[in-house]
């Protein structure tokens, strides 16, 4: 079977991750979420204090950057790619709330976006993989042979986060996390490099009033049509 690249953008908060994972154990590709590629440099902006509420040291953390190592590794134990920073498991660490309030001011950053793009460059040469995030469709793989751009209300969006969150043990408020939805919306969108937009010939896919499960069929379905298209 041929293979193609499946890129999968838009805001925050959507399910990008939910229906990526999704579609790469379906079909067997490689699953490469890359906004825990810009968690993971947030987070090592954060412990070697870099970046803080009032304070951000963009110069230091631009000269540690060929220092900064990223990997996506499969666990036995869950059958999951979980993502590395310099050979250790972060996968927990960056997605607390504590790090989701700094990645977009780490994303805005051309020099960083520029080192990720080119790893993520190298995840799809061999295609087969299916990769979500902001710019995938339109800077990481303007070539891909699907595109889908996720969309949903605001105020849902920052419910299921909530949800997600408490599920997880973390104490946070509604509140909150609508709060951090809606900045980093308007941080994504109005970046001067990748701006979160969707892509001219992306299927734009509003799951405000779909479950996962109606969700992931509508897309697979789309994937498989694709993958014909070239056999």
């Amino acid at each position: 079977m041929n293979k193609i690249i499946i890129a999968i953008d838009g805001y925050s908060s959507t399910g990008k991750s939910t229906v990526a994972r999704q579609l790469a154990d379906y079909l067997n590709y490689i699953y490469v979420d890359s906004g825990a590629m810009y968690r993971a440099v947030a987070l090592f902006a954060l412990q070697n204090n870099y970046l803080s509420k009032n304070h951000f040291d963009k110069q230091s953390l631009l000269m540690s950057l060929p220092a900064i190592k990223i990997e996506f590794k499969k666990e036995a134990k869950n059958n999951r790619a979980d993502i590395f920073l310099n050979d250790k498991n972060v996968e927990k660490e960056i997605r607390t709330m504590h790090v989701s309030d700094f990645v977009s001011p780490i994303a805005t950053l051309s020099e960083v976006r520029k080192k990720l793009v080119s790893i993520q460059h190298k995840m799809g040469i061999e295609k087969g993989i299916v990769m979500d995030g902001r710019d995938i469709g339109t800077v990481v793989f303007p070539d891909a042979e699907l595109k889908i751009f996720m969309n949903a209300n605001t105020q849902v969006r920052a419910l299921r986060r909530y949800n997600e969150l408490i599920e997880k043990g973390q104490n946070v408020s509604f509140d909150e996390i609508l709060k951090n939805v809606e900045k980093r919306d308007l941080l994504d969108t109005t970046r001067i490099d990748s701006p979160l937009v969707k892509a001219t010939d992306a299927i734009e896919v509003d799951n405000s009033e779909t479950n996962r499960e109606d969700q992931f069929h509508i897309i697979l379905q789309l994937a498989k049509d694709r993958i014909a298209k070239r056999i």
